[in-house]
């Protein structure tokens, strides 16, 4: 069995089983046709439970000529330009070497003796970011495995530099568009769900900010303490992005915490015509980042940014075995002392090898891109009598419903783009999302790859209606 133990004896075997892997995706994306099979969790579950774990195949060929029934052929190919589902982007490829590289080198990110260089990668690409971001000298920060660690983490820090150790009176206010992973981390703190405020929305999905002054001002009257403020640059079901200069001014006249959720719309750091979206990011006193995102990065790669590193030693634990307090005052650079996790992948390096390979206006270019069609979409779903289209994209999200001709409830319609969505998804023609919007059902286009034209987004067009016209008029006929 060391024969499978990377090593330098195995090297070759290394080369040759990692060359046929690669073809085999290679030829897979080369030749998928559609987003996704269709396959049902019927279809599939027995196909995964017939393999017997305790009886290996020996070797790698093997496998993999098996894993083209279990996962291969019915996996979901975000880089086809009719998915338009979730916010999962097609990946560049030097991100996906830099990927096949931390693998193999298996660099663990806590400690500098475990890592070496790829500390000082990542923190070098921490301090790229949070100059983007323009959070001033003393900022700092710590990759992590996504938006919903960061966000824990960032409030984490909130509650520690709040005014009082009284939890019960520590608010958190966002806007009700707002990722979940907010009221998440407020129970897992300790807060509870209840100590976050929703703040309403305008009719372009971002949040009121004279009704967040009214709700801070409301706080303060009742003695209790307004944690923090979350912001979001990037909704995940709008992509609209809150008026942070406004929401900046609020956190400093009230003394709370400003956390920026810019998992979403952090690509607009890298863009070279829509930075100007994210005025305001730079009074932030957190920031979360999703590469994997709008970088078009592999997942994982996300990151926490704060304006004053000092406030990370709330996340910091010493072990002797580990990270001894000594070297603090040896100055040797530990990432754990400022991470939740201990054990940590080197996902830096995907995006040191991008920014090395294509630039940052390189990647930002591509995010415009996705940006542009989201536009031209809107204008499509707007001149469409087919569809209500909700908001105009302010990133690259289209959230819109399927409106009959004939008169119908609005239980039927909702019913009718639920069906759509599912038999679509069914049929492997193209995937979209959905959601809900004021209690009705709607769909979501979300796009992230820009090989997706404005014909991609018309043709699944009359596949929804196709679809929604079928359910439709087969209730029609029961009825």
């Amino acid at each position: 069995m060391r024969s499978h133990l990377l090593n330098d004896a195995t090297a070759e075997s290394y080369r040759r089983s990692v060359t046929e892997g690669v073809e085999r995706v290679a030829t897979k994306l080369a030749t998928t046709r559609r987003p996704f099979t269709g396959v049902s969790p019927a279809e599939l579950a027995p196909v995964v439970d017939a393999v017997d774990l305790d009886k290996p195949l020996g070797d790698s060929s093997a496998a993999l000529d098996e894993l083209e029934s279990v996962y291969l052929r019915d996996a979901v190919y975000f880089h086809h330009p009719r998915y338009l589902g979730h916010l999962n982007c097609p990946v560049v490829i030097p991100a996906v070497l830099g990927e096949a590289v931390l693998s193999a080198v298996n660099s663990s990110l806590d400690t500098w003796d475990q890592s070496a260089g790829g500390t000082l990668i990542e923190r070098k690409l921490i301090d790229w970011t949070c100059g983007r971001i323009g959070l001033g000298p003393a900022a700092d920060g710590v990759f992590t495995s996504g938006g919903t660690q960061s966000n824990l983490q960032a409030l984490l820090l909130a509650r520690e530099e709040a005014k009082t150790t009284d939890l019960a009176k520590l608010r958190i206010f966002s806007s009700e568009c707002s990722h979940f992973s907010v009221q998440k981390s407020a129970t897992l703190l300790g807060l509870g769900a209840d100590a976050v405020i929703s703040i309403p929305v305008d009719r372009t999905k971002r949040m009121q900010s004279v009704v967040l002054a009214a709700e801070l001002e409301a706080c303060r009257a009742e003695g209790l303490v307004p944690m923090a403020i979350v912001a979001t640059a990037g909704t995940t079901d709008f992509g609209s992005i809150d008026p942070l200069p406004e929401i900046a001014a609020l956190a400093d006249e009230y003394g709370a915490w400003m956390h920026v959720d810019a998992a979403y719309g952090c690509g607009l750091l890298a863009s070279p015509t829509r930075r100007h979206l994210l005025d305001g990011i730079e009074h932030a006193d957190s920031v979360t980042v999703d590469f994997h995102k709008s970088f078009f990065q592999p997942v994982s790669s996300s990151a926490v940014l704060v304006r004053d590193g000092a406030t990370l030693r709330h996340a910091t634990y010493h072990a002797d075995y580990l990270n001894p307090r000594r070297t603090i005052a040896e100055q040797i650079p530990n990432q754990v002392d400022k991470s939740l996790q201990t054990t940590r992948r080197f996902d830096a390096l995907k995006l040191w090898m991008t920014l090395r390979v294509m630039g940052a206006d390189g990647v930002g270019q591509l995010f415009d891109e996705v940006c542009d069609l989201a536009a031209a979409g809107f204008e499509l779903l707007a001149a469409d009598p087919r569809y209500d289209v909700v908001v105009q994209p302010q990133l690259s999200t289209l959230v819109y419903r399927y409106i009959p001709e004939a008169v119908t409830s609005p239980a039927d319609i909702d019913r009718a783009n639920l069906y759509a969505r599912k038999a679509l998804f069914a049929s492997g023609e193209a995937v979209v999302a959905g959601t809900k919007v004021d209690g009705r059902q709607y769909l979501k286009f979300t796009l992230l790859n820009p090989e997706t034209t404005l014909a991609d987004i018309a043709a699944v067009l009359d596949l929804i209606a196709g679809h929604a016209e079928q359910y439709l008029g087969e209730t029609l006929v029961h009825a």
